[in-house]
C-alpha cells in the first residue's frame, strides 16, 4: 500500500505556496478514454475543501494521471466550510466535504448561479484520541464529550473540571485529575460540524430548553482550545501532551503508528463502548461515523471535458478504489448505485444537506 500520512503531510503543507499539481501539464492532446487515456481533453481541475476527503481525491487524482490522462489535477485542503466558498463563488470546479452542505452555503451558490451535482464517495469515522500514555479512560459516551467539550465546559483545565458536569448529565465516568489538553478542528472544518452534529447537538439543544445555554451555543463547542483545520497539526498536539484530547477522521489514526490512541464511544452513559475501525463504521454500530462528498459545479462539468473525465474516473470501479486504498470506508453498493445514477443524470441540488 503507498503511504498516504506522508502525501497528506505533503498534501496539506503545499497550499501554503501553492496547490497541490498532481499529473502532467495540460496540452493540446488527446486519449482515448477516460479510464485507460482515451479521449480526454487536456485541462485543469481545480478541488478544494475538506482536509479529510482530500487524500482520496488526491490519490484518485494520481491514478487518473497514471491511466494516461492528461489532465492537471489540483488538490487544496483549508476545510470544508472554506471550501463551500470558494466553490459558491465559482473559483473551483469540486468541493470536497466532509459534511452535507449548510442551507445558507446551498443559497450563496444559487445566488451566484452555481448549479451543483452532490456525490456521497466514502464513509469515515470521527475518532475521538488521546496520547497512548494516556490509560485512565477506557470509554467516553456522548455526556463525557458534552462535559469535556460542550460550550458549558469554558474554562475546564483539568479533566476533573468536567466531572460534576458529565454526572449531571447521568454519566459515571471517572475523569482523572489531570490537565486536559485539547487540540481539535476548528471552525472552518467540516469535522468541528460533524463532531457537534453526531455527538453534542442532542445534549446542547436540551440544555437550551433547561435554559442553561442559549439557543446561539447549541451548534458550538468550547472556544478555549487548540484549534486547527491541518488534522496532522491535531495529531501533533495530541502527541504533545500525555493527557490530551482531539477529533480527526479514523484514517489518520490508522496512519498515525500508533503515535495516537482512539478512545471507545457510547451513544450514552452505560452503552456499548466501540472502538472506531473500518468495520464498525461500515455496520452502523460505532457512534460517530459520517458520509464524505464530493460537490461538482454542474455547468463547469458541460463546458471542460477534464473536469467531466476525472468525476468519471473517480466514480469508476479504479477510481472509487482510492477510498479503502487511502483508509477510508467504502460507500455500500446501494449507496454507490445513487452516487452514479445522480452523476450520470447530472442531479442538482442537495439530498443529505440544506439543513
Amino acid at each position: 500500500m503507498s503511504t498516504p500520512l506522508n502525501r497528506r503531510a505533503r498534501l496539506l503543507a503545499l497550499p501554503l505556496a501553492g496547490a497541490l499539481l498532481l499529473g502532467a501539464c495540460g496540452g493540446d492532446e488527446t486519449t482515448d478514454d477516460a479510464g485507460t487515456g482515451g479521449d480526454t481533453a487536456a485541462g485543469t481541475v481545480n478541488v478544494s475543501g475538506s482536509s479529510t476527503v482530500a487524500p482520496i481525491s488526491t490519490r484518485v487524482a494520481e491514478l487518473f494521471e497514471e491511466a494516461g490522462n492528461e489532465v492537471t489535477v489540483n488538490v487544496d485542503g483549508p476545510g470544508t466550510g472554506d471550501g463551500f466558498v470558494l466553490f459558491c463563488d465559482g473559483e473551483t470546479d469540486i468541493s470536497d466535504a466532509s459534511r452535507p452542505i449548510k442551507a445558507e452555503e446551498a443559497e450563496v451558490c444559487e445566488q451566484n448561479g452555481v448549479e451543483f451535482i452532490e456525490l456521497k464517495v466514502a464513509f469515515d469515522g470521527l475518532s475521538v484520541i488521546t496520547n497512548p500514555e494516556n490509560d485512565a479512560l477506557e470509554c467516553l459516551n456522548f455526556a463525557d464529550l458534552y462535559a469535556l467539550t460542550g460550550p458549558e465546559s469554558q474554562g475546564f483545565e483539568s479533566w476533573a473540571d468536567a466531572q460534576e458536569l458529565a454526572k449531571e448529565l447521568g454519566s459515571d465516568t471517572t475523569f482523572p485529575d489531570a490537565p486536559l489538553d485539547i487540540t481539535g478542528p476548528g471552525e472552518e472544518s467540516g469535522t468541528y460540524d460533524s463532531f457537534i452534529e453526531l455527538a453534542l447537538a442532542d445534549i446542547a439543544e436540551a440544555r437550551a430548553e433547561e435554559g442553561k445555554i442559549t439557543e446561539d451555543q447549541i451548534e458550538t463547542t468550547r472556544p478555549d482550545y487548540q484549534s486547527s483545520g491541518d488534522d496532522n497539526i491535531i495529531l501533533q498536539g495530541i502527541e504533545g501532551s500525555k493527557t490530551s484530547l482531539g477529533w480527526v477522521g479514523l484514517s489518520y489514526v490508522t496512519e498515525s503508528g500508533g503515535k495516537v490512541k482512539p478512545i471507545p464511544i457510547a451513544s450514552e452513559p452505560g452503552g456499548d463502548c466501540v472502538t472506531p475501525t473500518p468495520e464498525t463504521v461500515a455496520d452502523g454500530s460505532y457512534p460517530i461515523s459520517r458520509p464524505l462528498y464530493i460537490y461538482v459545479n454542474k455547468a463547469k462539468a458541460e463546458e471542460s471535458q477534464a473536469l467531466a473525465d476525472y468525476v468519471d474516473y473517480y466514480l469508476s470501479d479504479e477510481g472509487i478504489a482510492a477510498v479503502t486504498e487511502v483508509d477510508y470506508v467504502a460507500v455500500p453498493d446501494d449507496q454507490l448505485e445513487a452516487t452514479r445514477t445522480a452523476w450520470t443524470d447530472r442531479k442538482v441540488g442537495t439530498t443529505d444537506g440544506g439543513k
